[in-house]
């Protein structure tokens, strides 16, 4: 009986997890193995596509930029995670007008330059957005989202199939949708502390929430996203408490 109970705790233990600084309990019964190697899969074959279409990578100067402020920000987010220090993190910049900023397990990012060019985003702005991005990594959201819909399927299944009915199944995705709406204002929080501890000062933070508000009304990533003027509220907020 003892050696079940010693069983049944070590299960239990591995099927949860806290969100770094907020302390937030997530229910995680795949592994972050199993999950980043799909991530890792999925993002080569992404950039070949993006590359085989001539929209990978090209502006040279600021893939330079972005890399440069991702080295940054990883620095500060492996001290919330130390795990992260492990991960192959890889940052890619690609053309493709469809693509404003988005992030995979594993620490794989994939940013727009559209986007970019269409915000006028300086240093400090850009390095909001990618704390924002690397926060959903650090906090393990794309594997919590998958743990979510394979508790929902109330069946055992593997990871691709749950992978492929999350991408289909509409009524599932609404369920999920309170989930989402939770770790996007985590993101923006958790993102706010990893770029203020890389030295990324936090009116920078106010500008780029300014210019999500002002963007807000255009055909956006980000209106999946709370609204940018909550967002720049919490933005403000953090600020005052982080004393800049």
């Amino acid at each position: 009986m003892r050696c079940l109970l010693l069983a049944w705790m070590a299960m239990a233990a591995q099927a949860a997890a806290q969100v770094p600084d907020s302390g937030r309990w997530q229910e995680l019964r795949f592994s972050a193995e199993e999950v980043g190697l799909r991530s890792e899969d999925s993002f080569i074959e992404l950039t070949v596509v993006q590359a085989a279409a001539g929209r990978l990578d090209r502006d040279r100067v600021l893939l330079a930029r972005v890399k440069r402020i991702t080295d940054s920000l990883v620095r500060a987010a492996v001290v919330l995670k130390p795990d992260a220090a492990a991960w192959p993190w890889e940052v890619r910049l690609t053309d493709d007008p469809a693509v404003e900023a988005e992030s995979r397990a594993g620490g794989k990012l994939l940013l727009g330059r559209a986007f970019i060019a269409r915000l006028a985003l300086d240093d400090g702005e850009l390095a909001f957005l990618l704390a924002h991005e690397i926060a959903h990594a650090v906090a393990e959201h794309a594997r919590e989202t998958l743990s979510e819909a394979l508790l929902d399927s109330r069946r055992d299944l593997p990871l691709d199939v749950v992978e492929e009915r999350l991408a289909s199944d509409i009524p599932l995705q609404f369920r999920l949708s309170r989930l989402t709406a939770i770790q996007e204002r985590e993101a923006d929080q958790l993102g706010i502390l990893i770029a203020h501890r890389a030295g990324w000062p936090s009116d920078a933070s106010l500008r780029f929430y300014r210019k999500l508000a002002a963007d807000e009304a255009g055909a956006s990533l980000f209106a999946s996203h709370p609204s940018a003027t909550s967002r720049l509220s919490l933005a403000k907020g953090m600020s005052r408490l982080l004393g800049d």
